[in-house]
């Protein structure tokens, strides 16, 4: 249970602190006193969105500090201490929000996340405001009720994991289904560009050996007229060059007997005169290869042709054609196992929608017999709350469509009297009739959940004085067993809790300021009274009080 709020700094509150105990606390005060930010304040602690618009004007951050008594043996326990949190003199837990930069939350000595709340305080503390009476009448919160009740939680994450891993199988299904065509006309062109690559057999660096070769073959009467030309002076001619060095290096070998000086010239010369004959011989040899050969150049131009447009089309170049030549099996390769891949996804979309409907019929059942106990329970909370006969059926219906919550649509139905049928809750129930539908229907959770404290936040809208005190005696009831704290206006109800807080709003030098103070009995007699008779403290009004605190007793 809740032993301690502290708040400062909190849209109109500079400072307060309250003192919680087990039982029944009531919080009241006039309208517009700012009862519901002691509400805000715990919502906070639950994980609720923070804002700095909450902070108060003039004031730097926001805290809302609390301590929670928690039963030693109790799952939550156990998860905290598992989760590294200090729980000495209970589970401490602040939240700081700053009006600039980041907020802070500390939970049990260590720092924590808006989550990390939302899963503990959250679980330990429940709050019922008229928003959620409006909520009732949704059929999606009544599912959510009906799940809690039921404790489907671990079996909903399994369904939405599961719903998800459909929805990606499916998706990937569709696109690779529609992707087929698309796939067959890549697969035609793919097959006609690689036959055109293969019939190529192209090599690397044959673009520029061809090249050489059709200068060559272009210029080959050039060629042979200068080799042969070039043999005949070096060579073969009159006058030829390798005769005439021969001449003279007789006559220098014939000197150089005389004077071994000119030994080394003579060398000289004999060497010159080889490489002359040399040369000679090469051109010969390399003329007598000479052909001009038409045919032939014609074949190197159609292949340089085709060489080079396969290089464009592919790259740019001979070697990155040969690459995509590669690249192209391969992805053939891919394509040809379309098939495959087609039968592969079919198969995970058929296993997952059996996974998803095994999971969904698993919710059906457990929803099914979880509605008939709820519903029961609900009907034995509505005969104490003043409406005896009463029935809130809920019917399990299924539907074709799945979700990630299952096939299942939960409706309540109301029947506030005996005999008649029963009708959507919706359409049906008086605001005072739906006060105690959801007054009954948090006492039936409150059997099943971990929270021990609920708080109700002027959940008796539209309710009467004859139908204000059958609440103000179920609350009491609920406070046996769980710490009920209630924000109301209806002095039946007040007069029902074993200690009384009040709310003011006070006003001092151009400031409002929310005060929160416990009262005592005399205290609280008065302030009942004022609930019963406005502004004006009569003796009429506080005799009434009196008779109401010691009728309650």
């Amino acid at each position: 249970m809740l032993t301690l709020l502290r708040v400062s700094g909190f849209a109109l509150i500079d400072e307060a602190e309250l003192v919680l105990g087990p039982g029944f606390t009531v919080i009241t005060g006039e309208t517009g006193a700012g009862k519901s930010i002691l509400v805000g304040a715990l919502g906070l602690l639950r994980g609720g969105r923070a804002s700095a618009e909450l902070i108060r004007g003039g004031a730097d951050e926001a805290r809302v500090e609390g301590i929670f008594e928690i039963e030693p043996d109790s799952e939550i326990h156990r998860a905290l201490l598992a989760d590294g949190r200090e729980l000495g003199e209970g589970l401490v837990v602040r939240r700081a929000i700053a009006r600039t930069g980041r907020g802070r939350i500390h939970l049990g000595g260590g720092l924590a996340t808006a989550a990390d709340l939302a899963a503990s305080v959250g679980r330990l503390c429940d709050i019922t405001s008229q928003h959620d009476q409006q909520l009732l009448m949704d059929p999606e919160s009544q599912l959510a009720i009906l799940d809690a009740f039921a404790g489907n939680g671990p079996l909903l994450g399994e369904a939405k994991a599961a719903f998800a891993t459909l929805a990606d199988v499916r998706a990937a299904l569709a696109a690779f289904d529609a992707d087929a065509r698309a796939r067959g006309e890549r697969e035609d062109l793919l097959r006609f560009q690689l036959t055109e690559l293969v019939e190529a057999a192209l090599k690397p660096g044959e673009d520029d050996a061809l090249r050489a070769e059709r200068e060559r073959c272009k210029g080959a009467e050039k060629f042979l007229a200068a080799c042969t030309r070039g043999e005949d002076v070096l060579y073969s001619g009159e006058n030829a060059a390798a005769g005439r060095i021969a001449s003279v290096a007789r006559e220098i070998a014939t000197l150089a007997a005389l004077d071994p000086v000119l030994r080394p010239v003579g060398e000289m010369l004999q060497s010159a005169r080889a490489q002359v004959e040399d040369a000679a011989a090469s051109l010969s040899h390399y003329a007598g290869k000479l052909r001009f050969d038409p045919e032939r150049l014609g074949e190197i131009e159609e292949r340089l042709f085709l060489v080079g447009r396969l290089a464009r089309k592919h790259g740019g170049s001979v070697e990155a054609a040969i690459r995509r030549h590669e690249e192209i099996a391969r992805e053939l390769a891919e394509l040809g196992s379309f098939e495959e891949g087609l039968s592969a996804r079919r198969a995970a979309v058929a296993e997952a929608e059996a996974r998803m409907g095994e999971l969904a019929g698993q919710l059906g059942e457990k929803r099914r017999k979880a509605a008939r106990t709820l519903g029961k329970r609900i009907d034995e909370g509505l005969g104490d709350l003043g409406l005896p006969g009463a029935r809130l059926p809920i019917a399990v219906e299924e539907r074709e469509a799945m979700s990630g919550k299952g096939r299942d649509r939960v409706r309540f139905l109301f029947a506030p009297n005996p005999g008649e049928e029963a009708r959507s809750l919706d359409r049906i129930a008086s605001g005072g009739e739906l006060s105690r539908v959801m007054l009954a229907v948090t006492q039936a959770l409150a059997r099943e959940g971990q929270a021990t404290t609920y708080v109700f936040d002027e959940v008796d809208a539209g309710v009467g004085g004859g139908t204000a005190e059958v609440i103000g005696r179920k609350l009491a009831a609920i406070a046996r067993h769980k710490q009920v704290l209630v924000v109301t206006h209806l002095p039946q109800i007040a007069a029902f809790a074993d200690r009384h807080v009040k709310v003011t709003k006070v006003s001092s030098k151009g400031r409002t300021t929310v005060r929160v103070a416990g009262l005592s009995p005399e205290e609280r007699r008065d302030e009942i009274a004022r609930m019963l008779g406005g502004a004006t403290k009569t003796a009429q009004a506080v005799a009434h009080a009196e008779e109401m605190l010691r009728r309650s007793k």
